[in-house]
Order: structure tokens, then C-alpha cells, then sequence
């Protein structure tokens, strides 16, 4: 697919620079060039009108040596294109005054946080809200922070012996000081699906989305299973609807928490919908017609995908019938 580079998170050419990680990139944290993004709870922090550009701080900044208990060692990201090194820090020791921790557990928080030692248009905002907003640079920067500071949290004991391992190698990788078991960053692996059949295209929802919003049905691939194989199994599981022929058309990083989707087209064998509740609240077919209208916001009823995620991309370029 000659456009699939330019998904949301899909790339900006960032020079990561996997060799210098460790003690180089540990050494660079103090020099006066760095330059570091912050994150609070997954939330990034961003500044302008709409929250559309990543803030970077100077890696000497306060709010740092503030936010150091508990410690949380800042994630090397790479290379600028001037050679100055970039980080990301972890402040979610924070505590803003009246958080409403209900809130932060939706499935999508619109509310912004703002630290006092920060200027009143820099706050911490989802980044599911603001990700079709930034460019491909600050987009790479905030997905892979994200990413990498939600496996840390989850992933705090060893694997192997049930010990606390220890953040090493700039953050790319945790070792266990009792068994000596390195663990390194993980990504799922997910197929996104667009099926279609003539000029219809397969559309469902999951419980607890917002009212009208449909997708593409995606899934998790299996050990030992083919992309093509989890296209054709998880649109059979939750749908009822055998596919033919599949191929590849993009992915995306999908930090939420940490999955790479992977775009397929499938063709459907036949357009019969037999739900499985225990998988998806609902399937139907969306004739090319309708989801011009649904993408226009003229629709009674339906809400295109988010703006941003692969889903709403992939739907875009076979409206524009741009798949090639």
C-alpha cells in the first residue's frame, strides 16, 4: 500500500540509536542540549491551542528532581536530527489536586492535568484524543514512551524466578538480579480486518464503546498462526463470516497498551452474520455509500472509527479507493 507509512504512528525516520543505549545514553541525560518529554499516567504532555504539539523539557528541568520518589529512571528515545539526545520521564508519583480517579478508568478521559511548576498551556492529555493532531515525530516520541513505560509497570517481576528485576540498557530491558533473566520490551501482534464483499464492507462494535461508534474487527494473533490465519479465524469467531482470499496493507503501533496492528484486506465467501455475543455487542455490513455518509458525520445512527487509529485510515483509502 503505497500510503501506509503515513498512519498515525507510522514512522518519522527517528534515529534510535539501539548502540548507545546504556551507559552512553545514561551519560547524555545530564549534558545541556537533552531534552526529555514527560508523561503522567500515560498521558503525555503537550502544549498549544489544542494540545497538538509533545512538550520538550531540558532533562535538568525541576519538576524532575521533584517527581524523583518513587525513582523512575528516564527512557532513552533517540537521536535528534542535530544529535542531541531524547528522553522520556515518568512523573505519575504526581498527584494533581482534585483528580477524579473515576474518570481516569473510561475508556476514553477527556480531562487534562496541569503541574504548577509548568506554564498554564502545558498539560497532560490522552493521547488518543490529540493523535491525529501531531506530527510523525512528536507521534513516534509519545506512542513509544507510552509503550515502554506500560510494560515497565506491568512487568515489574521476573518472568522466571518471581523476583523484582531492575530497569537496565536506557529502559529497553529489565534483568533480574536473583536468576539473571534479561526481559526485553513487548508488542502484540494484532490483525485489523477490512472485509468486504462486493461493495459492502464488515463493521462491529465491542461492548462499552460510545454510542453509534462501529470498526473494523481486529484480534489478537495466536502462537504458531499466520496473519492470514488470525484474519480468517477471528473474523469466522466473532462474525460467522468464512474469507477467502487476504493480503497486507499497512500496520500501526498502537500504544494502548502495546500492540502492532496489522492492516489486511479479506474477501468475504459469503455475507451471512452469525453473531457471537461472547466476542462482539454487534456486526453488520456498511455499503460504500452509507460510509461516505457516516464519515461526513451526516449518518443517523453510526460514528466512523476514531480519527487517528488504523481502522478509520484503512476505511479512508478504500472509500478514496486508494488500497493499492
Amino acid at each position: 500500500m503505497r500510503h501506509a507509512e503515513t498512519v498515525t504512528f507510522g514512522g518519522s525516520a527517528l534515529n534510535r540509536a539501539a548502540e548507545i543505549r546504556g551507559e552512553d545514553a545514561n551519560a547524555r541525560v545530564t549534558h545541556p542540549d537533552s531534552r526529555s518529554i514527560v508523561l503522567w499516567r500515560g498521558k503525555p504532555l503537550f502544549c498549544g491551542e489544542n494540545c497538538d504539539q509533545l512538550v520538550y523539557l531540558p532533562t535538568s528541568h525541576p519538576l524532575f528532581e521533584e517527581a524523583k520518589e518513587p525513582p523512575v529512571p528516564p527512557i532513552f528515545l533517540g537521536l535528534s536530527e542535530d544529535g542531541s539526545a531524547l528522553y522520556a520521564h515518568d512523573i505519575s508519583a504526581w498527584t494533581p489536586p482534585e483528580l477524579d480517579e473515576a474518570q481516569l478508568q473510561q475508556f476514553f478521559d477527556p480531562t487534562h492535568q496541569h503541574h504548577p511548576m509548568l506554564p498554564a498551556d502545558h498539560l497532560f492529555a490522552e493521547l488518543r484524543g490529540v493523535m491525529a493532531h501531531l506530527n510523525p515525530r512528536d507521534a513516534e516520541l509519545a506512542a513509544t514512551a507510552r509503550s515502554i513505560f506500560a510494560w515497565h509497570r506491568s512487568h515489574r517481576f521476573c518472568s522466571n524466578c518471581g523476583d523484582e528485576s531492575r530497569m537496565a540498557q536506557s529502559g529497553w530491558q529489565r534483568d533480574c538480579p536473583a536468576c539473571n533473566t534479561s526481559h526485553f520490551p513487548r508488542t502484540d501482534p494484532v490483525v485489523i480486518m477490512l472485509i468486504t464483499k462486493g461493495n459492502k464492507v464488515l463493521m462491529g462494535r465491542s461492548p462499552g464503546w460510545p454510542e453509534g461508534m462501529y470498526s473494523l474487527l481486529a484480534g489478537f494473533v495466536e502462537p504458531g498462526e499466520t496473519l492470514e490465519a488470525a484474519v480468517r479465524r477471528e473474523v469466522f469467531e466473532e462474525a460467522g463470516v468464512r474469507v477467502g482470499a487476504v493480503s497486507y496493507l499497512a500496520s500501526q503501533p498502537w500504544p494502548f497498551p502495546s500492540s502492532l496492528m496489522f492492516g489486511c484486506a479479506g474477501k468475504a465467501l459469503d455475507d451471512t452474520i452469525t453473531l457471537d455475543p461472547n466476542e462482539i455487542e454487534d456486526a453488520l455490513w456498511i455499503s460504500r455509500e452509507d460510509m461516505l455518509t457516516v464519515f461526513s458525520g451526516q449518518h443517523p445512527t453510526l460514528k466512523p472509527a476514531r480519527k487517528g487509529a488504523i481502522a478509520h485510515f484503512l476505511l479512508r483509502n478504500w472509500l478514496a479507493d486508494r488500497l493499492e
